[in-house]
């Protein structure tokens, strides 16, 4: 159940450390893992709310959790909003919120109408958020969103003040347009944002180290930061690791083991974590294995000593 509230959450003159939502690689396993390391909130990789309502085979394979996965926000993709009120009502025993993903650029999320295409529709966004915030009965449940940019500001501004309106709990705001992918992250847009709205938000987006976090919460006074390849790339970032230890190498294999996480999900997640400490050779070698017993017994004759 619900044992935190968004003011519970974000505490004036602190920065909420978040887990952001990654297709494939954000699920229970990896934020078990996370959590371990100075992660305050984890939120799951992207679930499609009218599959999620609509078919039971989806629920099961979407969205695990735990007891011990706390604080946890599911997020959705959707376009309706009743479908969301219905998906949000689902998982609000078992989470404490749901945020709407209105940033995802990729085309076939776009075409099918979520995702990124919903910063050009506030007045659909502020609808979903009015329609799960009279829908879910539960006090201490948050309604959040995450997005991207527009090329002028002012648009942005105007999203996140309807939102706010229909009683948005807070925003994710990831500094580039749905068109830009690797250009630099406009902090000066997020900053913006947060100055225009009374809701705690969050920044996303190249947060690589604990000193990102630091510098990013000075330069824009955000809340909160988010955190997706720098995490993958390692673990313990938020806990001030420059480089994955192995100590959160074998972390991983024992709650991956524990969670009985697919070989193909167990090795990429090490094929990131490991990519700084590994030579070119090693990870040749270490990319070619094709089982989780060849992986392990891999570790433990070239990393054992931390073991």
């Amino acid at each position: 159940m619900n044992t935190t509230n968004q003011a519970e959450l974000f505490q004036p003159g602190c920065v909420l450390k978040i887990c952001a939502p990654m297709v494939r690689y954000s699920k229970l396993a990896f934020r078990m893992l996370v959590r371990k390391y100075d992660c305050d909130l984890c939120f799951t990789p992207m679930i499609i709310a009218a599959d999620f309502v609509r078919s039971v085979k989806a629920r099961d394979s979407e969205f695990t959790t735990s007891k011990a996965d706390r604080p946890l926000i599911v997020q959705f993709a959707a376009k309706d909003p009743l479908i969301l009120a219905n998906a949000a009502t689902m998982v609000a025993p078992f989470a404490n919120g749901i945020d709407l993903n209105c940033g995802c650029p990729q085309r076939w999320a776009v075409s099918d109408g979520y995702g990124a295409c919903l910063i050009n529709k506030p007045e659909l966004v502020r609808d979903m958020v009015r329609q799960v915030r009279n829908q879910v009965c539960i006090p201490k449940f948050s309604t959040s969103i995450k997005i991207r940019i527009h090329r002028d500001i002012r648009a942005t501004v105007d999203l996140c003040r309807k939102a706010e309106s229909a009683g948005v709990s807070w925003i994710t705001v990831h500094g580039r347009t749905t068109e830009e992918r690797h250009q630099p992250v406009h902090y000066d847009a997020i900053k913006t944002v947060k100055e225009s709205v009374s809701i705690p938000v969050v920044a996303n987006g190249d947060i690589r180290s604990l000193r990102d976090v630091e510098d990013i919460h000075l330069l824009t006074g955000v809340d909160g930061v988010m955190a997706a390849r720098g995490l993958l790339a390692n673990p313990a970032m938020f806990a001030g690791s420059e480089d994955t230890p192995l100590e959160c190498v074998w972390d991983w294999v024992d709650v991956a083991m524990k969670h009985g996480t697919p070989f193909t999900c167990f090795h990429h997640h090490l094929m990131y974590m490991m990519e700084k400490i590994t030579s070119q050779q090693e990870k040749k070698v270490f990319n070619s294995l094709s089982s989780t017993a060849g992986v392990i017994d891999y570790l433990l004759e070239n990393y054992s000593v931390c073991r």
